[in-house]
């Protein structure tokens, strides 16, 4: 299994009214476990049938995560506040449309593997509203670490980050856009990530 897929797994995060109180691990655990066996139990999903893994990653995925988040600080607090809320709102999209993808292409790839996961029970602090939760990942030999950030919400705990191997997500992401935004402002970063997408799309 490629290592980049596996860091994209633990971000499936199921949510609502049932988990508002629960532990960030123990709302992470539901939410991994039961995105993959859906997609194991799904004909068409096991045959590699995109879309419907898509599918998957939308209703379990995008509604419990929290992505706006994820992208006001992977562009940078300074340049997010110069966007307009058009700008704002074209990179949310079209960032959140690149990760969707990304994940359900990780999940494609996982359809056949025969995956462990475990993970460190939580020790956050009460009122905490921001922890880190520890996750190993398990697949024949391999013994992968996965660290996710988390926030508390009036909804439960949401996922906005992703560490493997020592790279935060967001960290990986904030290089590449501070780049593009160099060169071309934040046009030239919208055009970047909508071009990327359109490629991903043929």
């Amino acid at each position: 299994m490629k290592r980049y897929l596996i860091a994209f797994l633990a971000a499936a995060f199921v949510s609502g009214t049932a988990f508002a109180q629960a532990s960030p691990d123990s709302v992470a655990k539901t939410a991994v476990e039961g995105t993959v066996t859906a997609m194991k139990a799904d004909p068409q999903a096991k045959s590699g049938d995109m879309a419907k893994i898509t599918g998957f990653v939308q209703t379990r995925f995008v509604p419990y995560t929290d992505f706006l988040r994820t992208t006001r600080i992977a562009v940078g607090q300074d340049a997010w506040n110069k966007a307009t809320p058009d700008q704002q709102k074209q990179l949310f999209e079209q960032f959140q449309l690149l990760l969707v993808r990304t994940y359900a292409a990780s999940l494609s790839q996982l359809r056949d593997q025969n995956v462990t996961f475990k993970f460190v029970p939580s020790s956050t602090p009460a009122g905490a509203k921001d922890t880190v939760v520890q996750t190993h990942v398990l697949t024949g030999g391999d013994d992968q670490g996965i660290d996710y950030r988390m926030e508390k919400t009036a909804d439960g705990w949401k996922i906005y980050d992703i560490n493997m191997m020592g790279a935060w997500l967001i960290q990986v992401y904030q290089r590449q856009f501070a780049d593009q935004i160099s060169k071309g402002g934040i046009d030239g970063l919208i055009k970047f990530l909508t071009e990327h997408n359109a490629r991903g799309a043929g």
